[in-house]
């Protein structure tokens, strides 16, 4: 029984750590749609300011 636990708890850990690495990929892309976001009001700002 313990044997089927400890299999149990090893898939699950596998999951959580697949569905981690998943979630830090779409952080990475959200950070870089933000930063991106962020250049191009700076951009914006300058341009105005030049006017």
């Amino acid at each position: 029984m313990q044997q089927l636990l400890g299999s149990s708890t090893l898939k699950l850990l596998a999951i959580i750590g697949l569905l981690g690495l998943g979630a830090c990929s779409t952080m990475e892309g959200f950070g870089k749609d933000v930063e991106s976001a962020g250049n191009a009001i700076e951009e914006a700002a300058e341009e105005a300011s030049d006017e």
